[in-house]
């Protein structure tokens, strides 16, 4: 036989091989477009979603309590009263100030 020729067996092995190719593939685009397949992978990336906007929020807030943190402490950790004083001052001044309305006002 020529080169290129090929038999009646290899063309029908051919055939096989590419039937069975065909019913591998049709078994994985069935298994994608399986509901279960679609809400269990629609689930995941949500889950994921989430875990990343909540780890995102995290590190934000871990960045807004050091910085607050470094205002109010020093580098060795020792707590700066020279800030912490006034803040203090200022907290209990707005205390009583709602305090003082609030007792006004039910005697009004």
């Amino acid at each position: 036989m020529s080169e290129g020729v090929r038999t009646a067996a290899e063309i029908e092995a051919d055939i096989a091989r590419r039937r069975q190719d065909l019913a591998v593939t049709l078994d994985e685009i069935a298994v994608r477009v399986h509901p279960v397949t679609i809400i269990r992978d629609t689930k995941a990336k949500a889950v994921s979603a989430v875990d990343n906007t909540v780890g995102q929020a995290y590190v934000a807030a871990n960045r807004v309590v050091s910085r607050a943190r470094a205002q109010f402490v020093d580098e060795d950790g020792a707590p700066r009263m020279d800030r912490i004083v006034p803040v203090a001052v200022a907290g209990v001044a707005v205390v009583a100030a709602v305090a003082g309305l609030t007792v006004w006002r039910r005697r009004r």
